[in-house]
């Protein structure tokens, strides 16, 4: 298990690698899996039949891979027992996992701010099973053309596919 600390080192070596901060809104044995790209707040909704490892890992690496390899770098989990299979998980995406620290949800600041807006269409108490996957898409959608003060009244879609796209630049040049 790698602590977020890790982070900190490893940031001073990078240029323009992401952090996804992940997360879940829970109801009723039902879950939606969070995951909000740190640079531009584009977000990613996961349906999961219930929270276990395999529903966790099952449902993350299916919309993760969904996404270019150079938009998933690294993302930081909290330390609930459903990520056991955070190696599994690893070797499915490419995804290095860092856990927050116990406790500590402004670890996941992100993270815990869009499941606040999530709150507006699936309200504390709603059952989460009857989202299907194509209806979690579509909320995502609304959420990441929403434009944002702090990315210059930008939305997360034109920003995070500006950001892809230059990531994907650089590193085609690189190579």
């Amino acid at each position: 298990m790698s602590s977020i600390y890790l982070i900190i080192l490893i940031i001073n070596d990078l240029i323009a690698h992401n952090f996804l901060n992940l997360g879940g809104l829970t109801s009723n044995r039902s879950s939606v899996g969070t995951l909000v790209e740190r640079t531009t707040g584009f977000v990613v909704l996961a349906k999961m039949d219930n929270a276990t490892t395999k529903a966790v890992v099952d449902s993350f690496s299916a919309v993760l891979n969904r996404e270019p390899a150079a938009m998933r770098k690294t993302m930081t989990y909290d330390q609930g027992r459903e990520m056991h299979g955070h190696k599994i998980l690893t070797e499915r995406t490419g995804v290095q996992i860092y856990f927050a620290d116990p406790h500590s949800p402004w670890q996941r600041g992100s993270n815990e701010n869009t499941n606040g807006l999530l709150r507006q269409y699936m309200p504390k108490g709603s059952d989460l099973s009857i989202y299907s996957q194509e209806e979690l898409d579509a909320i995502a959608l609304s959420l990441n053309t929403r434009p944002r003060a702090r990315l210059g009244y930008e939305s997360p879609l034109v920003v995070y596919t500006q950001h892809s796209t230059r990531l994907q630049h650089s590193t085609n040049t690189v190579n």
